[in-house]
């Protein structure tokens, strides 16, 4: 995909938001972000698929594919599907979808079987609609996504389904991943990077901690930031606070060329 630049934007009006921020691209939840509830029909969903928007969806928080837990992984793995429709519908190009972990004293190997159930499963059923793209965590050492070593390990397990991958930088950093080479180092275990969610950090690296700031506002040099944009050569967007969206985006497009 063409790299184009964009934001985060309310579920409600993501046309609106997405001109007032002179975005080419646009990511929006299609359902409550800390909720099980399935997606109901989108009122711009004949607009956004008719528009030249590079749209894609992030699912709930709540989602955790990779957990033993048999009261999350069900509901867990029925949401993603539900998402996935739901985002087809909306002309989405992906539905990023976190990590996930396992709990305490579990094993993370049984977590990465989890997701290539995942996969497994939906293919049966003629897979889902779009690229399901697994998204980077911040923190938890049982996490699937969140240090490189595991993701490479999640990948062998699910890349032959086409599983695609969003890098969050400000999630890379607080894991204690160097952001000077992380566009190569992820695609080397993964072989592609189909979003970036440019994120900078309120937290030092390492921290674990994931909290947001804008490009130019965080404890990330914003010349990485940019530089990790160049390397990636996907579609950008910021997750930024509302207010200085616009400004974020002018100021990748400027830095970039663009």
């Amino acid at each position: 995909m063409v790299m184009r630049i964009g934001a985060h934007v309310r579920d409600d009006d993501p046309l609106g938001a997405a001109a007032a921020r002179g975005a080419e691209v646009v990511q929006f939840f299609l359902s409550e972000p800390q909720g099980w509830k399935a997606p109901a029909p989108h009122p711009q969903a004949e607009r956004l698929r008719d528009s030249d928007l590079t749209v894609f969806v992030h699912a709930p928080y709540v989602i955790n594919v990779a957990s033993l837990n048999n009261r999350v992984r069900i509901p867990s793995r029925k949401a993603v599907a539900q998402q996935a429709q739901a985002a087809a519908e909306v002309g989405a190009r992906g539905l990023v979808v976190h990590g996930g972990h396992v709990a305490k004293g579990e094993d993370v190997a049984e977590g990465i079987a989890n997701w290539r159930k995942l996969f497994e499963r939906q293919a049966e059923q003629g897979g889902f609609g779009v690229p399901i793209l697994i998204e980077n965590t911040a923190g938890g050492e049982n996490a699937v996504a969140r240090r490189f070593d595991v993701l490479g390990r999640l990948w062998d397990a699910v890349g032959e389904f086409g599983a695609g991958f969003c890098l969050d930088t400000c999630h890379a950093f607080a894991a204690g991943e160097d952001l000077v080479d992380v566009v190569d180092r992820v695609k080397a275990l993964t072989g592609r990077i189909d979003l970036v969610h440019l994120n900078n950090s309120r937290d030092a690296f390492g921290s674990s901690r994931d909290r947001h700031a804008g490009v130019r506002s965080g404890t990330i040099d914003p010349d990485q930031l940019v530089a990790v944009c160049a390397a990636a050569g996907c579609p950008v967007l910021v997750e930024t606070p509302d207010e200085g969206q616009a400004a974020d985006i002018a100021y990748l497009r400027e830095r970039l060329g663009r």
